[in-house]
């Protein structure tokens, strides 16, 4: 799979409000999906992956995303619990640059 740039002001647009950023479909259905996985869980069902493949999101890429979910929802959890930052620019640059290098696959559970 290709990694494709997205430029500072876009991204700084997704995480204001991803629902009215200028991002392509593909993305706004993921984000949706992954909104949803990541708050209400339990109430993901078949319609909501049936809406990202409907979106032209591959089930590969699905997947991906699911991963990519885990681990930051992972981290995130660590970092409450050990109360350390990972939000500081250093932080991002080593992670991003480990996962790129890696691939989030790599850094997931198998399964």
């Amino acid at each position: 799979m290709a990694v494709q740039a997205i430029d500072d002001q876009k991204v700084q647009a997704i995480l204001a409000d991803w629902q009215t950023a200028p991002i392509n479909e593909k993305l706004r259905a993921t984000l949706g999906f992954l909104q949803k996985l990541t708050l209400c869980p339990t109430k993901v069902a078949t319609a909501d992956v049936d809406r990202v493949r409907a979106a032209g999101v591959s089930d590969q890429a699905i997947e991906d995303a699911i991963y990519v979910c885990f681990v930051f929802s992972v981290l995130t959890r660590l970092a409450d619990a050990f109360d350390f930052d990972l939000t500081t620019p250093a932080r991002w640059q080593v992670g991003g640059k480990v996962f790129y290098r890696l691939g989030y696959s790599r850094t997931s559970i198998p399964g």
